[in-house]
């Protein structure tokens, strides 16, 4: 993909234009992650009160019992987003879904044991015990390069 930037003073907002041969998958998910206004912000409610959350101090992110969870250093914190929604926002490098029901931050994952057989077990820097279910293991063992 060629990419080129002009500088013209006459424009107060910039303006895309792609110029392709025909209307592919890549080129129409460059075009929504172009367009796409909807905020990265991630808003916890804790003792009812709602915070600011900052995707680095991330855990995890979990759903059960009807509601998402977001883990934290600081707590818990319920969340209004569905975990599938939460997983669009979350940064792809550093997030990354393990089972249905739960997405982890890989920058604070202490160790994964791979001794289990048919799933991973991971062990989180606040002490949090997970695993991977066996849908997601073939996707952790390409990113670990295992």
């Amino acid at each position: 993909m060629e990419v080129e930037v002009k500088i013209d003073s006459s424009y107060s907002d910039p303006k895309v234009i792609i110029l392709t041969s025909s209307m592919t998958e890549k080129v129409n998910n460059l075009v929504k992650k172009l367009s796409k206004e909807d905020s990265k912000i991630i808003f916890g409610i804790k003792d009812e009160k709602v915070e600011v959350l900052e995707q680095s101090e991330l855990i995890r992110v979990y759903a059960g019992s009807g509601k998402v969870t977001a883990v934290t250093d600081n707590g818990e914190y319920n969340l209004k987003n569905r975990l599938y929604e939460m997983e669009e926002k979350l940064n792809k490098s550093y997030f990354i879904r393990i089972s249905n029901s739960e997405i982890i931050n890989l920058k604070k994952v202490k160790n994964f044991d791979l001794n289990f057989t048919g799933t991973i077990c991971v062990k989180l820097s606040n002490g949090t015990v997970t695993y991977v279910s066996r849908r997601y293991v073939s996707k952790i063992k390409e990113i670990l390069g295992v």
